[in-house]
């Protein structure tokens, strides 16, 4: 499998259980994401994802979107898309 850099974490919110992520690249929903950091490193696909708390199916560079997530994530840890080959 391949990773591919498309974006960072800006945010976690605790209480939703959420990461606001500053996007580099393409997401959709049905994507696995890769969050990396430095005590970060877990995969999850994409269930749900908002932009401005409105439900969007994707989003591209230079949006930044917030996503549930399962564990927690922490400022600027690094996400990747994974590309199943």
């Amino acid at each position: 499998m391949k990773e591919v850099r498309v974006g960072k974490v800006a945010s976690y919110f605790t209480h939703v259980e959420a990461a606001a992520i500053e996007l580099e690249g393409n997401l959709k929903i049905g994507d696995t994401i890769h969050i990396k950091g430095h005590t970060t490193d877990f995969e999850q696909k994409i269930e749900s994802m908002q932009i401005e708390n409105k439900p969007v199916e994707e989003a591209k560079a230079g949006d930044s979107i917030g996503v549930k997530i399962e564990e927690r994530a922490r400022r600027n840890d690094v996400v990747y898309k994974v590309i199943e080959e």
